[in-house]
């Protein structure tokens, strides 16, 4: 997901795709640690995914803060 796609998005659905990525990080991570999937690029994805979507939200915070 690039950050132009995040930027369109409102506060709510952010937070739901936040939640989403986060639940997908710790499935994937737990198949990688039983051993069932070799999927490092996939959560490396994932991982940079989430920050992209944390920082476009303190962006949008510090927006409405004015500063």
């Amino acid at each position: 997901m690039k950050a132009t796609e995040i930027r369109e998005l409102n506060a709510e659905e952010m937070v739901a795709k936040a939640e989403e990525t986060r639940e997908q990080m710790f499935r994937l991570k737990f198949q990688l640690n039983m051993g069932q999937t070799d999927s490092l690029k996939k959560y490396r994805a994932l991982r940079k995914d989430l920050a992209r979507i944390k920082t476009v939200q303190n962006e949008k915070v510090a927006a409405s803060s004015g500063k």
